[in-house]
């Protein structure tokens, strides 16, 4: 059986890769790395949710706390129009290193369940971590199961957040300046 290591953002974006990728019959490994998701209780939400999905589901779950918002600001200045490249960048590089050093036989993310993400810039950093780390990306195109994702996590009355996770995100997402969208 396949080792996957599987990046997840949160829990809700969750439910419907795990169960996709299980019912290929291969063994899943949860990976949390968000390292700037804000503001800092918001990052505490989505990790306790994940944590609980987690467990509910016997998926044994790695979990960097880092946090560390600065770097991602200091990233990003000047180039907040270009920030998911370092955001997609870094989380993804992450998932390809601890892939391949803990001997897992591929790596995917949940990034891909999203029908707000920029999905082909995901596979594409995706395809060059893994090249850079030697180790396989797993593409699976997630996201014709966000209804249904969405509806499990209703259903399971899990914390489902409202923005992507920067600072920025949340701006778009709730200013009501069209200058932000």
């Amino acid at each position: 059986m396949a080792r996957i290591l599987l990046h997840m953002c949160c829990g809700p974006c969750s439910i419907f890769p795990l169960s996709a990728l299980r019912a290929e019959n291969l063994a899943v490994h949860g990976f949390f790395y968000n390292p700037h998701i804000q503001p800092y209780q918001e990052f505490e939400k989505r990790l306790q949710t994940l944590r609980s999905f987690a467990e509910s589901q016997e998926l044994p779950l790695i979990v960097r706390t880092d946090y560390d918002p600065e770097t991602f600001f200091r990233q990003v200045a000047f180039r907040e129009a270009n920030r998911c490249v370092y955001c997609y960048s870094l989380r993804l590089e992450a998932a390809a290193r601890l892939a391949k050093k803990s001997r897992f036989d591929a790596f995917t993310t949940t990034l891909l369940y999203s029908k707000r993400q920029k999905h082909d810039l995901i596979v594409s950093i995706a395809e060059q971590a893994a090249s850079k780390h030697g180790i396989d990306f797993l593409y699976r195109d997630f996201r014709a199961g966000w209804r249904e994702g969405q509806l499990g996590a209703q259903k399971l009355g899990m914390y489902r957040q409202q923005y992507c996770g920067c600072i920025y995100s949340e701006m778009e997402r709730f200013s009501n300046d069209r200058r932000t969208r």
